[in-house]
Parts: structure tokens; sequence; C-alpha cells
């Protein structure tokens, strides 16, 4: 298994109908906008290869010494098979030295897909992610947040976290001025 950047026509297609088949429509920035970005060296755009064959998708943005990961996901007929931890680990190899982490679905015990939830969550700890002290406000929805910071002799320090001035510069370098202005983004520090 291998993490390579999406370059290719071909690749978006197969990263494209993986990506909107995994996550619903609030939570999906435009492809159109995605690849721009990347583009433009503000994100990496990852395919998730095994043999020749794209298995799944990775989209991670960076920003001084955070590193992002606004997606992943694996093509279904491929879940259960290891290819998401084999691709998470992958993915904090490839950052290592960063603060690495992502958003996720809130821990909320009245969301109708609670269960879902919980599976996602300790799939995330169980490749070493821990939950960190603030949640994610992105437009109309908040996330809660998960990560690591692997040191570059690869100890996995839990004890990190990002503070608001960071996560701002990183997303306004990623959204650009105009966007930037009309997206509430922030975190949410838990009481």
């Amino acid at each position: 298994m291998e993490l390579k950047k999406v370059t290719e026509k071909a690749e978006y297609a197969v990263i494209e109908r993986i990506y909107k088949e995994s996550f619903p429509d609030n939570e999906r920035a435009p492809m159109k906008l995605l690849k721009k970005r990347a583009g433009q060296g503000k994100a990496d755009f990852l395919a998730v290869c095994d043999g020749g064959e794209t298995v799944g998708m990775a989209y991670v943005v960076c920003y001084s010494d955070l590193a992002y990961l606004f997606y992943i996901a694996i093509d279904s007929p491929k879940r259960g098979m290891g290819y998401g931890t084999q691709t998470i680990a992958a993915l904090l190899e490839m950052y290592r030295g960063k603060r690495f982490f992502l958003a996720l679905e809130q821990l909320d015990k009245t969301a109708p897909n609670y269960e879902q939830r919980l599976k996602r969550h300790e799939f995330y700890s169980s490749c070493g992610l821990h939950d960190l002290p603030f949640k994610l406000k992105e437009g109309a929805v908040t996330f809660a947040a998960m990560g690591a910071h692997l040191s570059c002799g690869g100890s996995n320090n839990g004890d990190f976290t990002v503070q608001s001035e960071e996560y701002k510069a990183l997303m306004n370098r990623y959204m650009g001025f105009v966007m930037s202005h009309l997206v509430d983004v922030r975190l949410i520090p838990y009481e």
C-alpha cells in the first residue's frame, strides 16, 4: 500500500467517486476547489494505492507544523480489509514531525448514527490518535477533533493542542481572503 499525489485526470475520476460516496453533501467541499488548492500547493491530494489500484483517498492541508486531515475514505468494496489503518499509519509517517489532526462527528448519544460515530472514534484511537481539547466549527457543522504529534524520533506525544490563531491562519491560507471572511471557521474549547 502506498500514498501518491493525485495528478492525472483518470485518478481524479476514481477519487471523486470515492469522495462523493463517502461524505454527505454538507461535509463535502466542491471537488473543483479541492483540486485547485492542491494545485496551488496548499494541500496534498493523495490516492491510496495497492498494486496500482486506487483503493482510497486522503486530503491533507498543511501550514507551518500543522497537518490537518480534511478527508480520508476507502472505496466501499475495500473497507474492512485494513486499508484505513494502513493509510493512517502511512499519513502519520508522511507528516512525521508535524502536529497531525482531523475532524470527526461528535459523540452525540442522541444522533441517529451514534454507533457509527463511536466506531469511527474507536478506529482513530486504535490508530494512535487522541481526543483534542476543542471542537472545530466549519460553516454550519461542528466537529470533534483528534490528533497526534509525532516527533522526528517516532514517539507519539498526544499532549499537544492547536491554538485558535494557528487554526485560523491555516484555514485563511487554505480558503483565501474572500472565502475566509464568508465561512465561519474557528476552534471552540470544551468547557
